[in-house]
C-alpha cells in the first residue's frame, strides 16, 4: 500500500487556514466569554490557560497605558494542573501586541480546540526592551517583581546593574538584587560591599550560596509574578531549576500541548511557582538594553540623585565637569558614589547618541 505524505504548507497558506479557523470560531461560536492567563507565546499564536474567576474591571481593544489592579496569577497546581485547560487562539487584530502574563477574554470553538482573543484586561505593569531592528517591543505583562542576579563569576559589571534598576523604575516593577554563588565571594572582590551600597540606596537585597537555602528568596516571590534578569553565566537557570525542579518538563508539557513543537530557547514561557506566585522566563527578557530611554527616563532611575536635579548653576549642565553642578558638588561631598555618577553620564551620552541616529 502506497504511503501518504502529509504536504507541507506554505507560510501564505498556513495563515489562510488560521484566519479561516478564527473566522468560524467568531461566526460558530456560542459567545461565551471565558477568563484566561497568556503563558506562551508562539509568534502569532498563543497559549491561554482557561482560568476559573472572573474580572469586572473593563476591557481595552487597544493599548491604555497601564492600571494599577492586582492581576490574580496562574493556577498553583504543578504540571498536572498546567496541562489541563490551555488553548492555541490567535488574538483579533483590533488588539494590541499581546504578550506572556497578558490577561484576556477569550471564546473558543470545542471542535477545532481553537481560540479567538476577543479582550485584554488593563496591565498592571508592561517590561519591553529593544528588538534587533532597534523598535521597542514587549516582552511581558503584569510582572511584580524583577530579580536582578549578579555574582563573583563572571566579574560583575556595576553600569549593567544600574541599566537594569533604570528599567525597573521606568516599567515601574520593584527590584530585588540577588548576590548568587555567595561561597566563591572573597573579601577582594569587594562585591558584599556593593550589596550593601544598593541596600543602602533603599533597594531590596539578597545573598545566595551554590546549592544552598532559598527560603528567603522564595518568601520574596512569593504570590508575585517574576522575571530573573542578569549577564550570561551568573546562574540564573540554575536559580530557576532549584526553585522549579521540572521547569523543563511543565515547558516541554505547554509545548505538547500547543502542538508547535519544542521551541523552549525562543520562546516566554509563564510558570507556576510551586509556593505561590509565577515565573516569567525567556532568553529575551534576562539580558536588555535601556537605549531607547530618554535622557529624563534614565535620571528618573538613579533615585539618589532626585534632591540633585535642578540644582546646578545651568539648566544645560551636563554634571560631567561644568562649574556648578550639584551633582558633582554632592559626589565630592560623599552624597552619592561617584561611580554611580558615572554611570548616569554613561547612559546619558547612550540615549543621546540613540536620539541623535534616530
Amino acid at each position: 500500500m502506497a504511503l501518504i505524505r502529509k504536504r507541507r504548507l506554505t507560510n501564505q497558506q498556513t495563515r489562510r487556514i488560521e484566519a479561516q479557523q478564527t473566522r468560524r470560531v467568531d461566526e460558530e461560536s456560542d459567545g461565551e466569554l471565558r477568563e484566561g492567563l497568556i503563558i506562551t507565546h508562539y509568534g502569532r499564536q498563543l497559549l491561554v490557560q482557561e482560568l476559573e474567576e472572573n474580572i469586572d474591571s473593563p476591557v481595552v481593544t487597544e493599548s491604555q497605558g497601564h492600571s494599577p489592579q492586582d492581576i490574580p496569577l496562574i493556577d498553583q497546581q504543578g504540571s498536572d494542573q498546567l496541562s489541563q485547560k490551555i488553548w492555541r487562539c490567535h488574538a483579533r487584530t483590533n488588539l494590541p501586541v499581546l504578550v506572556t502574563g497578558d490577561r484576556v477574554r477569550f471564546q473558543v470553538d470545542e471542535n477545532t480546540e481553537l481560540g479567538v482573543i476577543t479582550a485584554l484586561h488593563p496591565r498592571a505593569s508592561l517590561l519591553t526592551r529593544p528588538d534587533r531592528y532597534h523598535k521597542v517591543k514587549p516582552v511581558a505583562a503584569n510582572v511584580t517583581l524583577i530579580v536582578v542576579v549578579f555574582a563573583a563569576l563572571p566579574v560583575p559589571s556595576p553600569l549593567l546593574i544600574d541599566r537594569y534598576l533604570v528599567a525597573c523604575q521606568q516599567a515601574d516593577i520593584p527590584a530585588l538584587l540577588v548576590l548568587g554563588k555567595a561561597d566563591l565571594l572573597t573579601p577582594e572582590d569587594g562585591l558584599v560591599d556593593l550589596l550593601a551600597e544598593y541596600n543602602a540606596l533603599g533597594y531590596d537585597t539578597l545573598t545566595v550560596q551554590t546549592d544552598g537555602d532559598l527560603s528567603e528568596l522564595i518568601a520574596k516571590m512569593a504570590d508575585k509574578t517574576v522575571v530573573f534578569v542578569g549577564q550570561s553565566g551568573v546562574g540564573k537557570s540554575s536559580l530557576i531549576n532549584a526553585l522549579i525542579p521540572d521547569a523543563n518538563l511543565k515547558v516541554n508539557i505547554i509545548s505538547e500541548n500547543s502542538a508547535l513543537g519544542q521551541h523552549t530557547t525562543t520562546t516566554t514561557t509563564l510558570l507556576p511557582l510551586p509556593n505561590g506566585g509565577a515565573l516569567i522566563d525567556s532568553p529575551g527578557i534576562r539580558e536588555f538594553g535601556v537605549w531607547h530611554l530618554t535622557v529624563d527616563a534614565i535620571r528618573n532611575g538613579f533615585i539618589e540623585m532626585y534632591p540633585y536635579y535642578g540644582m546646578c548653576r545651568f539648566r544645560n549642565c551636563l554634571h560631567k565637569n561644568e562649574p556648578g553642578c550639584a551633582l558633582i558638588a554632592a559626589a565630592a561631598e560623599g552624597k552619592v558614589l561617584p561611580r554611580r555618577l558615572a554611570s548616569l553620564n554613561r547612559l546619558e551620552d547612550e540615549a543621546r547618541e540613540a536620539e541623535k541616529n534616530a
